[in-house]
């Protein structure tokens, strides 16, 4: 009997290590503008990169255990180029360029990343050997525009999906350092025209079992974003399609569609596809994944799903937005620059505990070096600053930013005679800005706010995707203005809203600086 029950205790043992822990993840994932993802799994760990465009440093690399919380712990590169348009001089800028649609890979004990960088007219390899440390050590650039490209590796050879519509196969050297002369290029796949406004872009390949799968985004007239997938088992084809991933998704007309697939160590199988959502950008989903006659069928049979049940054990937190106290010699990892900052004109260090903002000269916030950003999130969520102004000179402008392309400021400005007026400023690309002076300013702090309302909630009198400002001069009694901004996402910045943290002098001089206590974001 004693033998027996020590067989059945090890025999539940052994099946309580085997079994599966799952969780509920909910969609969206993060809330927040994490675009044009490729995800990748080295043992237990996942990786995500995304686009963050012309933002210094970029490619951020989020890990995760669970598929459903991610935190950002490594960047590609530092900046991409030291010219004009990264340093924003003569009129020259990087906005709605930049890195795009990058692949992440791993081969050989090498993490790869790839991208276009279409304001260069390049593409950029990255390799590494610690995924997890920043500034990736080997860097190729090739004259050629890989546009939304995808590695792929097979037999010793290195080859890469490009283009949009009619998609193409270009082999690289093995060591992606160039395209191998005399190498395949070569035509794999023509897209629908009829009846389609966006064709096959942004494509994923794989090699999974007996075919190649290539995942890409269509866009019909009249629907909403789809996922379309093509198979071969030659790599050089022919491809046949199927739609594996259409619908509209949490009460919006939009779809979600473009990202990666990835399997789990216990062989279930996961895609991270986004939705565009408005003014906070474009969101990520997880959504489980169906093998159903060697197709990848995405969601519940094609459909993307609010609710997800994950077969790994929950792990984590998100962290791709936080507050910050500034008491660190080194900025957070969720902090980005406004395209390549001055370092000379910033300091974590020259009052401890304090950011510190050196202005420059700017005619606007689209011109001004060294602002610094943070991604926004939804629903909703509130951004706060406290400012110390004492250092402030005449042309000096201080505070924080909602920021795109249409966007709106609240903060302090110093007159000619020194005196100070918190402002608010409005801009667009069709209008230009206007500057109103909000109230006089006879002391040398305040505190900023911007209130967010990305999807309005049940106690919201506003529409979708307004913002909000409000100044207070103790930091606990707080006007509101009036007049909100309405956001708009559009392609000519192309990320969502950021809270953006400002200084310059808009005479066109070297100035003083601005002393930032805390940044403080949360939602509510």
């Amino acid at each position: 009997m004693k033998r027996l029950l020590l067989l059945i205790a090890l025999a539940a043992l052994c099946a309580c290590s085997h079994k599966t822990e799952s969780f509920t993840a909910v969609n969206p994932l993060t809330y927040t503008d994490i675009p044009d993802n490729d995800v990748i799994r080295v043992g237990d760990t996942y990786y995500m990169v995304s686009s963050t465009m012309f933002f210094c440093p970029g490619a951020p690399i989020m890990k995760s255990k669970d598929l459903a919380h991610w935190q950002i712990c490594s960047y590609v590169f530092e900046y991409l180029e030291d010219d004009d348009r990264y340093n924003l001089r003569n009129g020259r800028n990087a906005y709605g360029k930049g890195q795009w649609a990058t692949s992440l890979r791993y081969h050989d004990g090498w993490y790869w990343c790839l991208f276009v960088a279409n304001d260069q007219k390049k593409t950029y390899i990255y390799k590494t050997r610690d995924i997890e440390k920043s500034n990736w050590e080997v860097r190729y650039t090739l004259d050629e525009k890989l546009y939304d490209a995808s590695i792929l590796f097979e037999d010793g050879r290195m080859f890469v999906t490009r283009e949009n519509g009619d998609i193409r196969l270009i082999e690289l050297e093995p060591d992606g350092s160039a395209v191998k002369p005399g190498g395949i290029d070569t035509l794999l796949l023509s897209s629908p025209k009829e009846g389609y406004g966006l064709r096959a872009e942004g494509s994923h390949i794989y090699h999974i079992g007996d075919y190649y799968y290539i995942l890409e985004i269509d866009w019909p007239l009249e629907d909403v974003r789809t996922e379309t997938c093509w198979r071969s088992k030659n790599l050089l084809g022919p491809y046949e399609s199927k739609v594996v991933l259409k619908g509209k998704f949490d009460g919006r007309e939009d779809g979600v569609a473009q990202g990666a697939i990835v399997d789990t160590p216990n062989g279930d199988w996961y895609a991270i596809m986004f939705q565009d959502h408005g003014a906070v950008g474009r969101i990520p989903t997880v959504q489980p994944v169906t093998w159903v006659d060697d197709w990848p069928i995405i969601g519940d049979n094609t459909k993307p799903l609010k609710e997800v049940t994950v077969k790994l054990a929950e792990s984590g937190e998100d962290y791709v937005w936080d507050s910050d106290e500034f008491d660190s010699q080194t900025l957070a990892l969720v902090w980005e620059w406004n395209h390549k900052p001055d370092n000379a004109m910033w300091s974590l260090s020259e009052r401890a505990g304090f950011l510190r903002l050196k202005a420059g000269p700017a005619t606007n916030i689209m011109d001004a070096r060294n602002s610094l950003t943070q991604r926004t999130v939804g629903p909703r969520c509130k951004s706060a600053v406290s400012i110390d102004l004492s250092a402030l000179k005449p042309g000096d402008r201080t505070g924080i930013c909602a920021f795109q392309s249409h966007n709106a400021s609240i903060g302090v400005e110093v007159a000619e005679d020194g005196s100070k007026h918190i402002f608010m400023s409005r801009r667009s690309p069709e209008s230009g800005e206007t500057v109103s002076e909000v109230a006089p300013l006879d002391q040398n702090q305040v505190y900023l706010s911007i209130r967010y309302v990305f999807t309005p909630q049940a106690d919201d009198t506003c529409g979708a995707d307004m913002a909000f400002f409000s100044y207070s001069l103790d930091g606990e009694n707080w006007t509101e203005l009036a007049d909100g901004l309405q956001m708009l996402y559009t392609l000519d910045v192309f990320t969502g809203y950021r809270t953006t943290l400002f200084c310059y002098n808009k005479a066109g001089q070297a100035g003083g600086w601005a002393d930032f206590d805390w940044f403080h974001q949360n939602v509510y």
